[in-house]
């Protein structure tokens, strides 16, 4: 992912968040799926076509895109290409953000490019000159706003490569509690989210916050069955 890239992503993402703030009157969150999501799960092991069966394609991470015997081959030096590569990214958006990127005084510069090719451009701008107003009418009262609130950006992605996130999982030495150091939030997939799998076991012993993705064969049991093994009653507040 290019830096342009990246940066075009953060937008879009502030862009939503600044909407949500705005409309609802409560403070939102701001996780993404960047730094980290270069695993892919696959429901196979290999790839047919025409008769040739090389591994599946499971990410850059592991091996290459390209339909070849020697694409297709894992290479454990793709961890540490696929490490330096969330690094960079991280950083970036840190960069991003601690420039007053994320502040409130930014929503026209992140809606300037939507703005021009949109339809919806016009209600857009005139949202983001509300939301823009607020702040104004604060400092000329005397209460500048603390922009800084909007300047939180958390990086999320499945936790599928249990080797790669157990390297990256450290233990806080005041507490002794275990976190997963590749990302803020982590979460398990679909295909991962079996109850006596290795990747529920993984998310059990860590403090993160735990997303899991629900397909449609999801029944409400399953779900009461995540809850209570990845949110024992031992852990719960109150």
């Amino acid at each position: 992912m290019s830096a342009d890239q990246i940066s075009s992503k953060l937008k879009t993402l502030l862009q939503m968040a600044a909407i949500l703030t705005y409309a609802g009157s409560v403070p939102v969150v701001k996780v993404g799926r960047l730094a980290g999501q270069y695993a892919k799960p696959r429901s196979s092991s290999v790839e047919n076509r025409a008769g040739v069966t090389p591994p599946a394609y499971r990410g850059d991470a592991v091996n290459g895109a390209e339909f070849t015997p020697g694409s297709r081959r894992p290479d454990p030096w793709r961890l540490m290409t696929m490490y330096h590569a969330s690094s960079a990214t991280l950083n970036l958006v840190r960069a991003f953000m601690a420039g007053g990127y994320g502040g409130l005084r930014q929503v026209h510069s992140w809606n300037r490019d939507f703005v021009r090719t949109s339809p919806a451009g016009r209600r857009y701008e005139a949202l983001a000159r509300e939301i823009d107003n607020a702040p104004g009418f604060m400092a000329a009262c005397g209460s500048e706003p603390d922009e800084r609130l909007t300047n939180e950006f958390y990086a999320s992605h499945e936790a599928l490569l249990l080797d790669y996130e157990g390297a990256l999982t450290l233990v806080d030495s005041r507490t002794g509690e275990r976190y997963a150091t590749s990302g803020h939030l982590v979460w398990i997939g679909e295909r991962t989210r079996r109850l006596d799998g290795a990747h529920v076991a993984f998310a059990q012993s860590v403090r993160n916050p735990i997303g899991v993705r629900l397909g449609p064969t999801t029944t409400p049991q399953d779900v009461l069955d995540l809850v209570e093994r990845l949110n024992p009653p031992e852990n719960r507040a109150g």
